[in-house]
Protein backbone atom coordinates (compact mmCIF):
# COMPACT_ATOMS: atom_id res chain seq x y z
CA UNK A 1 0.00 0.00 0.00
CA UNK A 2 1.26 3.46 -1.03
CA UNK A 3 2.23 6.18 2.02
CA UNK A 4 1.42 9.11 -0.43
CA UNK A 5 -1.83 10.59 0.86
CA UNK A 6 -5.23 10.67 -1.09
CA UNK A 7 -5.31 14.33 -3.29
CA UNK A 8 -5.45 17.32 -1.25
CA UNK A 9 -5.05 15.13 1.68
CA UNK A 10 -2.30 15.19 4.24
CA UNK A 11 0.05 12.26 5.36
CA UNK A 12 -1.66 10.27 8.41
CA UNK A 13 0.02 9.99 11.58
CA UNK A 14 1.69 6.94 13.03
CA UNK A 15 -0.85 6.30 15.58
CA UNK A 16 -3.43 6.97 13.21
CA UNK A 17 -2.27 4.29 10.24
CA UNK A 18 -1.92 1.02 12.91
CA UNK A 19 -5.21 2.14 13.89
CA UNK A 20 -6.57 1.71 10.57
CA UNK A 21 -4.71 -1.69 10.34
CA UNK A 22 -6.01 -3.02 13.74
CA UNK A 23 -9.44 -1.87 13.58
CA UNK A 24 -10.08 -4.74 10.84
CA UNK A 25 -8.18 -7.50 12.03
CA UNK A 26 -9.82 -6.40 15.43
CA UNK A 27 -13.00 -6.35 14.11
CA UNK A 28 -12.80 -9.89 12.64
CA UNK A 29 -11.28 -11.26 16.12
CA UNK A 30 -14.46 -10.01 18.00
CA UNK A 31 -16.89 -12.14 15.14
CA UNK A 32 -14.83 -14.94 15.57
CA UNK A 33 -14.63 -14.62 19.39
CA UNK A 34 -18.41 -14.17 19.46
CA UNK A 35 -19.53 -16.89 16.94
CA UNK A 36 -17.44 -19.30 19.18
CA UNK A 37 -18.60 -18.32 22.17
CA UNK A 38 -22.11 -18.96 20.68
CA UNK A 39 -20.90 -22.63 19.26
CA UNK A 40 -19.61 -23.55 22.61
CA UNK A 41 -22.87 -21.90 24.50
CA UNK A 42 -25.79 -22.53 22.54
CA UNK A 43 -27.83 -25.87 23.36
CA UNK A 44 -26.80 -27.68 20.48
CA UNK A 45 -29.61 -30.63 21.48
CA UNK A 46 -31.68 -30.72 18.28
CA UNK A 47 -31.23 -34.44 16.97
CA UNK A 48 -29.73 -34.46 13.24
CA UNK A 49 -32.28 -34.79 10.97
CA UNK A 50 -33.23 -32.99 7.25
CA UNK A 51 -33.78 -29.94 9.11
CA UNK A 52 -30.40 -29.89 10.23
CA UNK A 53 -28.70 -30.86 6.79
CA UNK A 54 -31.15 -27.89 5.47
CA UNK A 55 -28.85 -25.78 8.45
CA UNK A 56 -25.45 -26.83 7.07
CA UNK A 57 -26.61 -26.26 3.68
CA UNK A 58 -28.15 -22.64 4.00
CA UNK A 59 -25.10 -21.87 6.32
CA UNK A 60 -22.75 -22.84 3.32
CA UNK A 61 -24.88 -21.01 1.31
CA UNK A 62 -24.99 -17.77 4.07
CA UNK A 63 -20.93 -17.85 4.29
CA UNK A 64 -21.16 -17.71 -0.06
CA UNK A 65 -23.27 -15.13 0.13
CA UNK A 66 -20.92 -13.10 2.56
CA UNK A 67 -17.99 -13.70 0.70
CA UNK A 68 -19.42 -12.28 -1.78
CA UNK A 69 -20.60 -9.34 -0.33
CA UNK A 70 -17.10 -8.86 0.81
CA UNK A 71 -15.03 -9.20 -2.51
CA UNK A 72 -17.70 -6.57 -3.27
CA UNK A 73 -16.69 -4.55 -0.46
CA UNK A 74 -12.62 -5.22 -1.27
CA UNK A 75 -13.39 -4.01 -4.14
CA UNK A 76 -14.82 -0.48 -3.22
CA UNK A 77 -12.54 -0.12 -0.25
CA UNK A 78 -9.71 2.42 -0.46
CA UNK A 79 -7.66 -0.66 1.03
CA UNK A 80 -8.57 -3.61 -0.50
CA UNK A 81 -6.19 -5.78 0.86
CA UNK A 82 -6.87 -4.97 4.58
CA UNK A 83 -10.47 -5.79 3.65
CA UNK A 84 -9.65 -9.01 1.93
CA UNK A 85 -7.36 -10.51 5.32
CA UNK A 86 -10.73 -9.05 7.56
CA UNK A 87 -13.14 -11.49 4.54
CA UNK A 88 -10.66 -14.48 5.19
CA UNK A 89 -10.53 -14.27 8.78
CA UNK A 90 -13.98 -13.73 9.11
CA UNK A 91 -15.55 -16.78 6.76
CA UNK A 92 -12.84 -19.39 7.86
CA UNK A 93 -14.07 -19.58 10.69
CA UNK A 94 -17.32 -19.76 10.39
CA UNK A 95 -16.78 -22.22 7.66
CA UNK A 96 -15.32 -24.67 10.56
CA UNK A 97 -17.27 -23.80 13.00
CA UNK A 98 -20.48 -25.04 11.00
CA UNK A 99 -18.88 -28.19 10.30
CA UNK A 100 -17.55 -28.40 13.64
CA UNK A 101 -21.50 -28.59 14.91
CA UNK A 102 -23.05 -30.96 12.40
CA UNK A 103 -20.11 -33.45 13.15
CA UNK A 104 -20.90 -32.77 17.32
CA UNK A 105 -24.65 -33.01 16.03
CA UNK A 106 -24.24 -36.31 14.28
CA UNK A 107 -22.04 -38.01 16.82
CA UNK A 108 -24.34 -37.02 19.22
CA UNK A 109 -27.61 -38.48 17.35
CA UNK A 110 -25.95 -41.44 16.07
CA UNK A 111 -23.80 -42.64 18.79
CA UNK A 112 -20.08 -44.17 19.03
CA UNK A 113 -19.80 -46.08 15.80
CA UNK A 114 -20.04 -43.08 13.35
CA UNK A 115 -16.41 -41.81 14.27
CA UNK A 116 -13.86 -43.66 15.72
CA UNK A 117 -14.75 -41.79 19.12
CA UNK A 118 -17.51 -39.86 20.70
CA UNK A 119 -17.04 -36.13 19.66
CA UNK A 120 -17.40 -33.37 22.24
CA UNK A 121 -17.45 -30.28 20.89
CA UNK A 122 -13.77 -29.40 21.15
CA UNK A 123 -12.98 -32.35 19.49
CA UNK A 124 -15.60 -32.10 16.59
CA UNK A 125 -13.86 -28.40 16.25
CA UNK A 126 -10.25 -29.87 16.23
CA UNK A 127 -11.45 -32.78 13.99
CA UNK A 128 -13.13 -30.27 11.41
CA UNK A 129 -9.84 -27.93 11.36
CA UNK A 130 -7.79 -31.29 10.80
CA UNK A 131 -9.51 -31.65 7.82
CA UNK A 132 -9.81 -28.48 6.45
CA UNK A 133 -5.74 -28.64 6.84
CA UNK A 134 -5.21 -31.68 5.21
CA UNK A 135 -2.65 -33.27 8.21
CA UNK A 136 -5.70 -36.38 9.04
CA UNK A 137 -3.49 -36.78 12.15
CA UNK A 138 -5.76 -40.15 11.97
CA UNK A 139 -7.17 -40.22 16.15
CA UNK A 140 -10.23 -39.37 14.75
CA UNK A 141 -11.70 -40.56 11.70
CA UNK A 142 -14.90 -41.59 10.42
CA UNK A 143 -16.25 -44.87 10.55
CA UNK A 144 -20.12 -44.61 9.37
CA UNK A 145 -20.56 -44.04 5.51
CA UNK A 146 -22.79 -40.86 6.43
CA UNK A 147 -19.97 -39.39 8.71
CA UNK A 148 -18.13 -40.35 5.93
CA UNK A 149 -19.97 -38.90 3.26
CA UNK A 150 -20.08 -35.39 5.16
CA UNK A 151 -16.68 -35.39 5.69
CA UNK A 152 -15.64 -35.51 2.15
CA UNK A 153 -18.45 -32.75 1.83
CA UNK A 154 -16.25 -30.75 3.81
CA UNK A 155 -12.74 -31.62 1.53
CA UNK A 156 -14.39 -30.76 -1.55
CA UNK A 157 -16.16 -27.50 0.33
CA UNK A 158 -12.48 -26.99 1.80
CA UNK A 159 -10.76 -26.58 -2.07
CA UNK A 160 -13.64 -24.71 -2.86
CA UNK A 161 -13.21 -21.95 -0.31
CA UNK A 162 -9.00 -22.44 -0.18
CA UNK A 163 -8.69 -22.07 -4.20
CA UNK A 164 -11.51 -20.62 -5.48
CA UNK A 165 -11.76 -17.81 -2.98
CA UNK A 166 -9.15 -17.11 -2.95
CA UNK A 167 -9.07 -16.29 -6.52
CA UNK A 168 -11.17 -14.47 -6.31
CA UNK A 169 -9.94 -12.19 -3.21
CA UNK A 170 -6.93 -11.80 -5.02
CA UNK A 171 -8.88 -10.79 -8.26
CA UNK A 172 -10.95 -8.15 -6.38
CA UNK A 173 -7.84 -6.82 -4.42
CA UNK A 174 -6.81 -6.15 -7.81
CA UNK A 175 -9.58 -4.26 -9.13
CA UNK A 176 -9.95 -2.74 -6.01
CA UNK A 177 -6.14 -0.85 -6.29
CA UNK A 178 -6.33 -0.30 -9.68
CA UNK A 179 -9.78 1.36 -8.84
CA UNK A 180 -7.86 3.07 -6.35
CA UNK A 181 -5.32 4.16 -8.30
CA UNK A 182 -7.28 5.30 -11.21
CA UNK A 183 -9.47 7.81 -8.66
CA UNK A 184 -6.53 9.03 -7.46
CA UNK A 185 -3.88 9.64 -10.40
CA UNK A 186 -2.55 12.77 -10.79
CA UNK A 187 -2.64 12.03 -14.62
CA UNK A 188 -6.04 11.89 -14.67
CA UNK A 189 -7.83 15.08 -16.50
CA UNK A 190 -10.32 17.02 -14.46
CA UNK A 191 -13.99 17.04 -14.89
Amino acid sequence: MSDTPPEGGTRRRPHRRRLRFLFPLLRSAVVVAAVTALYFLLPLDRDLDQHTAWVLALGLLGIGALLALQTVAVVASPYPRLRAVEALTTAVPLFLLLFSATYFLYAREQGPHTFSEPLSRIDALYFSVTVFATVGFGDIVPVSQTARVLTTVQMVADLLLVGLIAKVMVGAVRLGLSRRESTTSPDRPEP
